[in-house]
C-alpha cells in the first residue's frame, strides 16, 4: 500500500508540473515515468531512473539523427525500430533496454507531426525533458517519504530456512531414538532436504534487496546516530550459515537414503539414540532463529549460546557411542560415519551463526 501511496503522489505531481505548469503537448510521459522507476529499494530507484532516462534519450536523439538525415517516411521507421531494438539489447540497460524502441516509437510520432525543424527539435527535446522530470520527482518521492528500510526482509530470510531446517530435523529426531528407520522414512526426508533449493534462492533474494535497501537512504543517518545496526553483515553470515546446514543435512538424509541394511542388523540402537538427541537440540537452536528478531537480538543470542553449549556435549555423545558400540564409520556402504562428520560440520556451522550473532550485539 504504501508504494501505491507514493507511486500515485509522484504520478500526481509529475503530471501537475508537465501539464499545469510547463503546459506542455505530451504530459503523460512525466508521470509515466515516475510510477516506472519507483522500486521498493531508493538504490533500485536511483538505478533504474538512469538506465531509463538513458534509454528513452538515445531512442529520441537517434530519431532526430535520422529524420533529418532522410526523413520520416515507412522505411525510415523500420530503420528506427532494427536500430531501437538493437541498442536496447545492450546490457547496460537492464530491464529498461526496451525503452529505447519505446521512446524511439513515441519521438518519432512526435517527429512526424511536427510542421517545423523547430517545432521538431523542441518537441523531441521535451520529452527527454518530462522523462527526466518524471524520473526526478519518482527519486525524491522515494527517498523523502518513507524511504524503505527492509531490515524484516532479512529477517524473513532466515525465518524460512530455518523454519524449514527445523522442520526437517524435528520429524528426522522421533524416528532415530525409536530406531524405527525404514525407506519411507529415510526418502521422504531425502526428497524434502533436496527441494530446499527455492527456499535458499529466495532467502538470499530477500537479503539482496535488504542489503539494497540501505544505499543512499536518508533513514540510515538517524540510525548511525541512534547507535543502531547499519549493516546487514551479521545476518548475511547466518544465513549462509544455514544454507550450508541445510547441505549437511541434505547429504545426512541422501546417506540414509542409500542405506541398505544387512541381514543382521548391527547393535546400533544406542547410535541413533544419541543422534536423536543432537538433533533434537539442532531443532530447539532453528526454534530461536526461526523467531530472530532485532528488537530482541541480545536475548536470543544470549539462549543461542546456551543452546550450542547443550548441543556441543551431544555432538561428543554421539562420538562416543559410535566408538563404545564398535560401529564401522568407514564402511561406506553404511551412514554411520557420514552421520558423525555432518554432525560435527552442523556443530562448527551453529557454533559460527552464534559467534557471529553476539559480535552483532
Amino acid at each position: 500500500m504504501l508504494l501505491i501511496f507514493k507511486s500515485t503522489l509522484a504520478a500526481t505531481l509529475a503530471w501537475f508540473l508537465s501539464y499545469d505548469v510547463l503546459n506542455t503537448p505530451s504530459p503523460a510521459f512525466a508521470p509515466f515515468s515516475a510510477v516506472l522507476i519507483m522500486q521498493v529499494t531508493v538504490y533500485r530507484s536511483l538505478l533504474q531512473a538512469l538506465r531509463y532516462l538513458a534509454a528513452v534519450t538515445v531512442g529520441v536523439s537517434m530519431v532526430a539523427g535520422v529524420g533529418f538525415m532522410i526523413g520520416s517516411d515507412l522505411l525510415t521507421f523500420v530503420l528506427v525500430a532494427v536500430v531501437g531494438l538493437t541498442i536496447g539489447r545492450w546490457p547496460a540497460l537492464g530491464s529498461q533496454g526496451s525503452q529505447v524502441a519505446t521512446g524511439a516509437f513515441f519521438a518519432f510520432s512526435t517527429y512526424a507531426l511536427a510542421s517545423t525543424d523547430s517545432q521538431k527539435i523542441t518537441q523531441l527535446g521535451q520529452i527527454i525533458l518530462l522523462v527526466l522530470i518524471g524520473c526526478g520527482i519518482g527519486v525524491v518521492v522515494n527517498l523523502t517519504v518513507a524511504p524503505p528500510m527492509r531490515y524484516r526482509s532479512a529477517e524473513y530470510g532466515l525465518h524460512t530456512l530455518a523454519a524449514a531446517l527445523g522442520d526437517l530435523v524435528s520429524d528426522m529426531y522421533p524416528v532415530l531414538r525409536d530406531n524405527e528407520i525404514d525407506a519411507d522414512h529415510c526418502g521422504q526426508w531425502h526428497s524434502r532436504a533436496e527441494q530446499t533449493g527455492g527456499m535458499i534462492t529466495q532467502a538470499r533474494d530477500s537479503f539482496r534487496t535488504a542489503e539494497e535497501s540501505l544505499y543512499y537512504n536518508p533513514r540510515l543517518l538517524l540510525r548511525r546516530r541512534r547507535g543502531g545496526a547499519v549493516s546487514f553483515e551479521g545476518y548475511g553470515a547466518v544465513l549462509e550459515a544455514l544454507v550450508r546446514a541445510l547441505y549437511q543435512v541434505s547429504s545426512l538424509t541422501r546417506s540414509l537414503d542409500q542405506w541398505t541394511e544387512q541381514e543382521a542388523r548391527l547393535d546400533d540402537g544406542a547410535f541413533f539414540r544419541s543422534y536423536a538427541d543432537f538433533l533434537e537440540s539442532v531443532s530447539k537452536i532453528t526454534d530461536v532463529l526461526a523467531e530472530l528478531d532485532e528488537d530482541s537480538l541480545t536475548e536470543q543470542s544470549r539462549r543461542l549460546d546456551g543452546l550450542a553449549d547443550d548441543a556441543q556435549e551431544r555432538v561428543r555423545e554421539v562420538s562416543e557411542e559410535a566408538a563404545r558400540s564398535g560401529l564401522p564409520l568407514a564402511d561406506p556402504t553404511r551412514p554411520y560415519g557420514v552421520l558423525v562428520v555432518e554432525a560435527n560440520r552442523l556443530m562448527e556451522e551453529f557454533r559460527h551463526t552464534c559467534d557471529v550473532l553476539r559480535d552483532t550485539c
